[in-house]
């Protein structure tokens, strides 16, 4: 039987169960075209405009394997330690859905090019947590069903449903991990940490943008309770389609809470899929789950076997990039940071544009602070990401060549930066449209300068009388005066000379 009940506390739960996780993430791959057919993978077409026979299953039509999609696999294999199958084959997995024209799906089922790998994620205090990875297969996607008529754009309470087949075909990597077991109350934070760290390999390897938002990749959360001291596992719920890595926590800690909740009251797990929901960081049930056997797999028999050479597998392990965490790790010595300002860094998906700005002539120290500051402001005000922002590493690069050479001080360049973002041109466009540069003319500062101790006697008396500190009032008077674009440094300088004071 099934007990509905509240859930308890994340410490309660923890302290009767340990959970063991499962994660299950789909990759969609950036092919130009589809897994087994040359239509076009482009997204914002019209739709069902982007289909053919092959892909749309028609009878007689026949596959053929996308040789970029299978280098893609093997890349991702490599990058995760994983040995590569010297053959293997696909399958057909049978299983009837409207957005799935054939009613099969081709997959792969017992044998998959990558398996038996891991990958080592760093948690935010530091600690690192390994992974193991059961297996990495290719796959191809199914087609978007479009629910009309209702007020959630669920099926429930839909008129109508609408199919677009564009998506239907588009090459996929299931990355599947072995039991994640240990992580006892970090197991939220180690599964976000793992998705996250998967996001950047991806991305690095160039064989997708992985951009959650846009469903390019999304991970199954596969969640299980055993009490302690237990070898057993317990029954595992699925929660499909997470879709962004705040969520990927969520879910396994709410699932982790219910499943708490259900064991204490006396009721059994139900295997099955669940919806996550933004709105509530809850899950709803969706439909119970099938095992392997339901599927009906059997070897596609319109495919050969796929049986990459020795030598080319060891050429793409040759030409792997370096891996994401070790490079930060590489780039927090050179940059003489700690790791909670790389984790920082991260979080914020800059180290591709500061590592840019850096090669574009900024040090360090400068780049890190634009991109982490007023771009990152900025990018989050619009609800853009970084590399979104209309403003390019060698610009930035630019203005900070100009702060240093003294023709901008640090508020003149964020309304430099400003313009650009703007797209009134390069930083120097906007400098000389907006009239921007530092007053540099020693006389027009010593005027100012001047005029605002005539201005401010009573302050000019206490500076002269010690109190030094007071000279804030009479930089920020002649800072006024010339709109900002004095050199804050050399006017305090030419105050204090002029009123005999030492610094």
């Amino acid at each position: 039987m099934t007990v509905t009940t509240d859930l308890v506390s994340y410490e309660d739960a923890l302290a009767s169960y340990d959970p063991v996780m499962g994660l299950e993430v789909h990759v969609e791959l950036g092919t130009k075209t589809k897994m087994f057919c040359g239509c076009s993978t482009e997204l914002g077409a019209e739709p069902n405009s982007q289909t053919c026979p092959t892909c749309l299953g028609m009878p007689g039509a026949l596959p053929a394997v996308n040789a970029i999609g299978v280098e893609s696999a093997i890349k991702i294999g490599l990058a995760l330690h994983c040995e590569i199958a010297e053959w293997c084959r696909f399958a057909r997995k049978n299983y009837f859905y409207p957005d799935m024209p054939k009613n099969f799906q081709t997959s792969q089922y017992d044998e998959p090019i990558a398996f038996n790998g891991y990958l080592d994620v760093q948690l935010e205090d530091g600690e690192v947590f390994r992974v193991e990875i059961e297996r990495a297969h290719m796959e191809e996607d199914t087609g978007k069903s479009l629910h009309v008529g209702g007020a959630t754009g669920r099926i429930h309470g839909a008129s109508h449903s609408l199919l677009d087949y564009n998506r239907a075909g588009i090459p996929l990597i299931e990355i599947v991990t072995k039991p994640i077991e240990g992580a006892g109350e970090r197991a939220p934070e180690v599964a976000k940490a793992y998705v996250a760290e998967l996001r950047e390999l991806i991305k690095a390897l160039g064989v997708s943008e992985a951009r959650m938002e846009q469903g390019q990749m999304r991970c199954d959360v596969n969640l299980s309770l055993r009490p302690h001291g237990r070898e057993k596992f317990g029954t595992r719920s699925e929660t499909k389609n997470v879709n962004s890595l705040r969520s990927v926590e969520r879910a396994a800690r709410f699932e982790i809470q219910r499943h708490a909740a259900v064991l204490n009251s006396g009721g059994t797990i139900i295997q099955e899929t669940r919806h996550f929901h933004e709105d509530t960081g809850s899950t709803t049930s969706g439909r119970v789950k099938e095992e392997a056997e339901d599927y009906r797999y059997f070897p596609e028999p319109d495919l050969v076997p796929v049986a990459p050479s020795r030598e080319w597998v060891e050429e793409l392990r040759a030409g792997l990039p370096e891996q994401p965490l070790a490079r930060r790790n590489r780039l927090r010595e050179e940059w003489s940071i700690t790791a909670h300002d790389m984790q920082s860094i991260l979080n914020a998906g800059a180290i591709d544009s500061i590592v840019a700005t850096i090669a574009a002539g900024a040090d360090a120290a400068s780049a890190r602070k634009w991109w982490m500051g007023e771009l990152a402001r900025t990018a989050n005000e619009s609800g853009v990401s970084l590399d979104a922002l209309d403003i390019t590493p060698e610009q930035v690069a630019r203005v900070t060549a100009l702060v240093n050479e003294g023709s901008l001080n640090d508020k003149l360049a964020r309304q430099v930066i400003e313009g650009v973002l703007k797209g009134e041109g390069t930083p120097d466009e906007v400098v000389e449209k907006r009239g921007l540069k530092v007053v540099s003319d020693e006389g027009a500062l010593t005027t100012a300068v001047e005029e605002a101790i005539a201005g401010n006697a009573a302050i000019a008396d206490k500076i002269r009388g010690g109190k030094v500190a007071a000279v804030g009032a009479l930089v920020g008077a002649v800072m006024k005066a010339t709109r900002g674009q004095a050199d804050a440094a050399r006017v305090k300088e030419l105050i204090l000379e002029k009123l005999g004071v030492e610094g």
